[in-house]
């Protein structure tokens, strides 16, 4: 059986035409780019990542079926070949709404365009500084007067996505603005607003609720929307609570209160990419690692 195994590969590969050319090269050369410009955006640091190494298990899988198959256990293949069948046709019903959000943002004006050559998430440390400063100034409001806010600080595709779906505003982000979204007689004020270097892109955009069944009962629809983004995306979320003004940031599906506006600038400092000394640059590296560390 190994033998026919071994001669089935040699015959497989023995049929290929392995000559290159410099049309090969650059044709292979556009292939990896592509893909590896496709993981940067969209899959990179966010919870798609875990999906692409299901799907590579799923390869694996069908790969070994029809081993199993050559060598005879045709039962045990064609069971497991069915089986992959089956769970990658459920996957397009599973994340049916992912997709269908993901082929809107393919057929939106300009996408090779910001897919390619847009602008990093931290353009400047003048333009964060700014954007930690603005924010501060409103968060101090919200909490002295309990009004409910939620603050998506957007990276990658995974926040992209949901921007679409709200209020489009392309506004420098101030203090006033944001306490003028999330006053409560403004039709925006109840959803999320998408911040992007140093502007804010949208309003009013309604989040993915997490599903996590060992959430605490306490953790209302705009605590939930903000672990709910940062399990789907590498987004941090800033979340003022409207019934006791507390703050908190969720990054990584990972939620973190603060008691003071001190740490909350550090740690936004931290999540921006502002230079900082090198202790606190070890202190700061990620939230995530704050997270795990003082939750």
């Amino acid at each position: 059986m190994i033998n026919e195994i071994l001669a089935r590969i040699h015959y497989t590969f023995g049929s290929l035409n392995w000559s290159l050319t410099w049309i090969n090269v650059i044709e292979i050369f556009i292939i990896v780019s592509t893909l590896y410009i496709f993981y940067r955006n969209f899959i990179q640091n966010t919870q798609s990542e875990k999906l692409v190494k299901g799907l590579l298990f799923l390869v694996f899988a069908w790969i070994f079926s029809e081993v199993l198959i050559l060598i005879n256990l045709k039962i045990l293949g064609f069971f497991l070949k069915s089986l992959v069948a089956l769970i990658a046709l459920s996957l397009i019903v599973i994340f049916q709404p992912e997709l269908r959000r993901f082929l809107g943002y393919l057929g939106q004006p300009g996408f090779i365009r910001k897919t390619l050559f847009s602008s990093d998430f931290n353009d400047t440390n003048t333009q964060s500084v700014d954007v930690v400063k603005e924010t501060i100034e409103a968060v101090k409001y919200l909490t002295k007067t309990k009004t409910g806010a939620l603050i998506v600080f957007q990276k990658n595709f995974g926040s992209k996505i949901y921007s679409d779906v709200g209020t489009k505003l392309d506004a420098i982000v101030s203090a006033e603005l944001i306490l003028t979204i999330f006053h409560p007689n403004t039709p925006l004020h109840d959803g999320a607003m998408i911040i992007s270097g140093n502007k804010i892109n949208s309003a009013g955009v309604l989040l993915p609720l997490t599903e996590d069944p060992k959430l605490s009962w306490k953790y209302g629809t705009r605590h939930r929307a903000a672990i709910g983004m940062s399990e789907v995306s590498d987004a941090a979320c800033l979340v003022v609570s409207e019934e006791t003004g507390d703050v908190s940031i969720c990054m990584d599906g990972l939620l973190k209160k603060y008691d003071d506006l001190k740490t909350l600038k550090t740690d936004l400092e931290s999540i921006l990419g502002i230079k900082q000394n090198e202790e606190n640059q070890t202190k700061h590296k990620n939230l995530f690692d704050i997270l795990r560390g003082k939750v």
